[in-house]
């Protein structure tokens, strides 16, 4: 992108291919994910100190082939198949064929994930994770409500959160009440019609994707005393935060950053069959825009993925 602004300023342009330093590896890139973060940053221009200034090549989630390795670098081989989050939030450049990245924010890319899979698991499922598991330490037998479970991070959450034992609750549209089932949610909620504050409660954990005060508020409804609210985007908002302190309930943001070893606790669900990655569709790198239109309508289940 050459300026902040609509689809449109997205454009392909030849650059120098990037060279590795000590401690990283070149992939050959297959696959790029994309993320909310991707279009906000190419609507407002995002943080300078963390993206630098326009002309700026977009994208953090990719999959691909280790094309060069530093001579310092021990996890990775010329020829391996890798997935992962490089430099968040300093710009990852995934947009490309080529990517840099510290061998250390990488994995190994799982037999039971396509290239175009393995891209669309980094940023949402490192997001799922840290939300979950380092912060919630998520458990047999707790009930975990998670919003927007049909879309990027919801659906890897579901996952997660059945894989550790919990019971799952779920928001999302009638029609995707099926693909949540198939995810292993326990109750599906209609968000459109149904008052979900109502309808549940003594709940554990809410993992609140959507973000913002009202829905803060009343997530906090549902929660059981002691109940933990995890807000992706945004951060907690300070009237849910005392709302939540004068209720005896805990909050918590999350902010995503590269972690090997959660990447690998993901691969490692995959290949126990207990993880899968919805792709709702994938374009050519050529139609970024496209793809980023589709993602900012907010309609996509699971991942919009590039393919390079």
């Amino acid at each position: 992108m050459t300026a902040p602004g609509g689809p449109e300023v997205l454009e392909l342009r030849e650059v120098d291919r990037p060279e590795p330093i000590t401690t990283e590896v070149l992939v050959r890139v297959a696959a790029v994910g994309i993320n909310p973060v991707d279009w906000k940053i190419r609507k407002s221009g995002g943080n300078p100190n963390a993206v630098g200034e326009p002309p700026l090549i977009l994208g953090w989630d990719i999959a691909g082939v280790v094309e060069e390795a530093a001579g310092n670098v021990t996890r990775f081989a010329v020829g391996d198949r890798v997935f992962g989050m490089p430099w968040f939030p300093r710009l990852g450049r995934a947009y490309a064929e080529y990517v840099t990245s510290p061998s250390r924010q990488l994995a190994r890319t799982p037999d039971g994930l396509t290239d175009e899979q393995a891209a669309g698991l980094p940023l949402a499922g490192l997001t799922a994770w840290q939300a979950l598991v380092d912060v919630a330490d998520v458990g047999e037998g707790d009930r975990v409500l998670i919003h927007a479970a049909a879309g990027g991070v919801g659906h890897i959450a579901v996952q997660i959160a059945k894989a550790r034992g919990a019971h799952v609750i779920g928001t999302a549209r009638a029609a995707n009440h099926d693909f949540l089932r198939q995810l292993g949610v326990d109750e599906p909620i209609d968000y459109t019609t149904t008052p979900w504050e109502q309808t549940v409660s003594d709940l554990d954990i809410v993992l609140d994707s959507i973000g913002g005060e009202d829905y803060g508020m009343r997530s906090l409804e549902t929660l059981n005393k002691d109940g933990l609210l995890i807000v992706v985007p945004g951060g907690v908002p300070e009237a849910v935060a005392a709302a939540a302190e004068q209720q005896s309930k805990r909050t918590s943001g999350v902010q995503v950053e590269p972690d090997y070893c959660a990447l690998e606790s993901l691969a490692a669900l995959v290949d126990e069959g207990r993880l899968r990655i919805e792709i709702d569709e994938t374009f050519p790198l050529a139609q970024v825009s496209e793809a980023h239109q589709l993602l900012e309508d907010g309609r996509a289940r699971g991942k919009i993925v590039l393919t390079v």
